[in-house]
């Protein structure tokens, strides 16, 4: 808490806002008790300049560039950790030693199969239903089949929920898969890695034999990895308001999965995709281009700038990396989207529009890309961005359900319907 306060005038009153600085970011004004001191609220859509919250688990600097998990670069995480490291610093806000991360992995790994009962609700799900949909379901179900890991209050059973969550999310994003495309569920093995085993559940058959590319599987990886936590996002602040009443984490989980589905936050990489496919061939560029540079007209390039990043996204650079990696190793070089991608980046850094108005690429530009490399359909993007950010949903939940000062949230409104007016009988009403 700094000694420097603001001060809001209104009319000829006057009040002192204690000012509160974090350890690296901007300041922020305390105003919990501006409505009881003032008889005001403040009107913030989006909140977009609100906190709602303190939280030591991830940080952003959207002019630099910046995101760190717990205080590490997610540049670093990315090329010399893995997933399940990542996991543990999001959880337990220290990288783990050698003896902590075995004992972590191993937890993770024997609690990968789900209830057998569970395999029985998927086929309550039409054919053709959405992978997501199917995922709101299913996660939300846990809380029906593991009841040993839903009093919030005890510490022991938060850990449960949380390692549970971990482990299972990857089983019911593949069953997922494989109902969306007709095959047969493969049950997850604990001599694979945690990335090599969800591409195992996702793409082996009972038929014939399936090996995981290691190139491929540290791709996934690396996905992850880059969408483990992004601060109070959308999805994020849904968990934590949900987790405000005291739900249990499953159900909290569940209503994080149905923000994140919506396409302007999950399904970004889609859209991306889908507008790379549109465009179809660099010769085509420049007038698209010119097209998003219209305001009349209603086309927009998807997967450029960022509601947070006013500089370039830092793990569009990795995932950039990563894209020609995995397109290397399956000899698609000369992929044509991927050529699409690059000559729009290129103008994107360079065009004066572009540059002016801080529309860099973003992860999305590029995920979209390496996925359906991987041999995803698109409909399976938002279910592998939900997978990944279950570590960070989970441990921004536990943040909150041990914050002293949590209380249930309630976000006030500007009212401009009807004042109050007396009921008319229907047979007065004109």
């Amino acid at each position: 808490m700094s000694d420097t306060n603001a001060k809001l005038t209104i009319g000829d009153e006057s009040w002192d806002l204690a000012l509160q600085e974090g350890s690296v970011g901007p300041s922020v004004l305390d105003i919990a008790a501006l409505y009881k001191n003032t008889g005001h609220f403040t009107y913030d859509p989006g909140f977009t300049s609100t906190a709602s919250c303190e939280s030591k688990i991830t940080y952003i600097d959207g002019e630099q560039g910046t995101l760190l998990y717990r205080g590490y670069p997610i540049e670093q995480l990315a090329d010399h950790g893995d997933f399940l490291e990542t996991c543990y610093l999001l959880l337990y806000g220290e990288l783990p030693t050698k003896a902590q991360k075995d004992d972590f992995v191993h937890r993770v790994t024997y609690h990968t199969m789900i209830h057998e009962q569970m395999s029985r609700f998927f086929t309550g799900f039409r054919r053709d239903a959405h992978p997501m949909a199917i995922m709101v379901g299913t996660v939300g179900a846990l809380s029906a089949f593991y009841h040993d890991s839903t009093d919030i209050s005890d510490p022991h059973q938060r850990m449960v929920a949380s390692l549970r969550m971990i482990a299972k999310m990857p089983t019911l994003a593949a069953m997922a898969y494989k109902y969306h495309v007709g095959q047969p569920f493969v049950y997850p093995r604990n001599d694979l890695d945690y990335s090599s085993n969800f591409l195992h559940m996702c793409f082996a058959v009972p038929c014939e034999d399936y090996k995981v590319n290691p190139v491929l599987a540290r791709a996934m990886d690396r996905i992850f990895i880059l969408h483990a936590d992004h601060e109070q996002n959308a999805s994020t602040s849904t968990v934590r308001l949900a987790g405000s009443s005291g739900a249990n984490p499953f159900a909290c989980i569940a209503a994080g999965i149905a923000c994140l589905w919506g396409p302007a936050h999950g399904g970004a990489n889609e859209a991306a995709l889908n507008m790379l496919a549109e465009i179809g061939s660099v010769d085509n560029i420049p007038e698209y281009v010119r097209r998003a540079k219209d305001k009349d007209d209603p086309f927009r390039l998807m997967g450029f700038g960022h509601r947070v990043y006013k500089n370039y996204d830092p793990r569009a650079r990795i995932m950039q990396k990563t894209t020609h990696e995995v397109l290397a190793e399956l000899g698609m070089r000369d992929d044509p989207l991927l050529e699409v991608a690059i000559e729009l980046e290129r103008i994107a850094l360079n065009d004066e529009y572009f540059v002016e108005k801080k529309l860099y690429p973003n992860i999305d530009f590029y995920s979209g890309i390496t996925l359906r490399a991987l041999g995803f359909p698109t409909t399976m993007f938002t279910v592998l961005f939900a997978l990944a950010r279950t570590v960070g949903w989970i441990a921004q939940w536990k943040e909150m359900v041990e914050d002293p000062s949590q209380k249930i949230g309630r976000p006030r409104q500007l009212y401009t319907g009807y004042p109050s007016r007396d009921y008319m009988p229907i047979s007065q009403r004109r």
